[in-house]
This record gives structure tokens, sequence and C-alpha cells, in this order.
């Protein structure tokens, strides 16, 4: 696996509903075109692959990376042409998440809309369960 790409940002949703959907994670359609954008030039990578890693001031942290493959454990998420893989050891961190793409003048990052995160750090880095 190769070094996290790109940082994130973890946000806690409070009275948001949980829907049923098929797929763990959703994306945004700016997250859609900012994957899209990353893998156009990078025809060995076949997606982004989700990992969780016990870090920062509260806990857990989100990865992002490039992937060559899919883990026989990973989940695939199928979203208008692009492929997000889920490691094992998030998924249960994700369920009902929302990713999206978000730039501003100082910075863009993937943010993770998460209703199940208790709470976070005060960077957003970070969070807990």
């Amino acid at each position: 696996m190769s070094a996290s790409m790109v940082r994130a940002t973890v946000r806690a949703v409070s009275k948001r509903k949980i829907l049923a959907t098929r797929a763990a994670l959703t994306l945004t359609p700016s997250a859609v075109s900012k994957i899209r954008v990353l893998l156009q030039d990078k025809p060995e990578y076949i997606g982004l692959k989700v990992g969780v890693r016990t870090r920062g001031c509260n806990g857990l942290t989100y990865t992002l990376d490039y992937t060559k493959d899919r883990d026989k454990s990973d989940e695939e998420v199928l979203q208008d042409g692009v492929r997000v893989f889920i490691e094992k050891k998030a998924q249960l961190t994700l369920l009902g998440t929302e990713m999206d793409f978000v730039e501003s003048k100082l910075s863009s990052e993937f943010v993770f809309n998460n209703p199940n995160i208790k709470g976070t750090c005060g960077c957003g880095e970070s969070f807990n369960i």
C-alpha cells in the first residue's frame, strides 16, 4: 500500500436520519469528479481504498490510498463509474457516511460526513465512535 495521498477531514453529523442503502459509503458528485481526476492518468490503479488507523488526539482517523487490487475482505462501492474500496477494519465506522470533496481558498480535501461519530478533535482529523 502506498502512502496516503490526500488529507481528509471528519465531521460528526447530528439529526441526520440514516437511510438504508446498498453501499456503506455514498459519494457526492464532487467526490466522484475528484476521484475521476485523480485516477485518469493512473491506469495501473483501479480505485481508492479507505482505511481507518489509530492516530490523532481523539483515537481514529481515515486514510485514503490508491489501490491496484481488491482484497477479498474489502467492500466495494461503485458509484457513477468510480470505485472506492473499504478495508474491513473501516467498514463499521463508515456505515451511513457520505464522502464529499470540498475546496476553499486555503485547502481542498475529502470530507467524511459521518452520523456515527460521537466526538472529533479540534482540527477535525481524528474521531471516536
